[in-house]
């Protein structure tokens, strides 16, 4: 699986969260907002695909659809499990991993979300985008799904 699979790799990422009126005192300049997250299961055994569950919850939450996300970060563990999620939400390609997914950045253990949402809201803002959304599957049958809207 050395072509489909992300490799173990080192990194380290911080991703700090507080309020509006906390930041601002602090003096610290937002770079986006959290607006929600949410986790779905299914079987053990299909653990690569959870944000299929964790993706239609979320939005049907916030009141959107796939098409009002700007920007996805879908984790990549392994690739077919990726794609599969992708093409299953029916996720526009332009708009999916726009910088490579695990598979060409990293996926350290322990920061791999903090990483996605780093890549994502660095991207919003560079494209002047308002939404994205990070996904990931979790060992044991879980997905979870966080929707981020970028400071512009």
């Amino acid at each position: 699986t050395a072509g489909n699979a992300s490799q173990l790799s080192d990194g380290a990422s911080m991703t700090l969260l507080m309020s509006l009126e906390k930041a601002l005192a602090l003096g610290l300049e937002p770079k986006a907002f959290f607006r929600g997250f949410t986790v779905a299961g299914c079987e053990p055994d299909e653990m690569g695909i959870g944000p299929v569950f964790s993706v239609p919850k979320l939005l049907k939450a916030k009141g959107l659809k796939i098409a009002d996300v700007d920007l996805w970060e879908l984790n990549e563990a392994f690739a077919s499990q990726c794609l599969y999620c992708r093409d299953r939400l029916e996720i526009d390609n332009e708009k999916y991993n726009v910088n490579g997914g695990s598979i060409a950045i990293g996926h350290p253990f322990g920061m791999t979300g903090s990483r996605q949402v780093g890549h994502l809201v660095r991207e919003l803002r560079r494209r002047n985008l308002r939404y994205g959304v990070v996904t990931m599957c979790v060992g044991g049958g879980m997905g979870a799904s966080g929707l981020f809207e970028a400071v512009r």
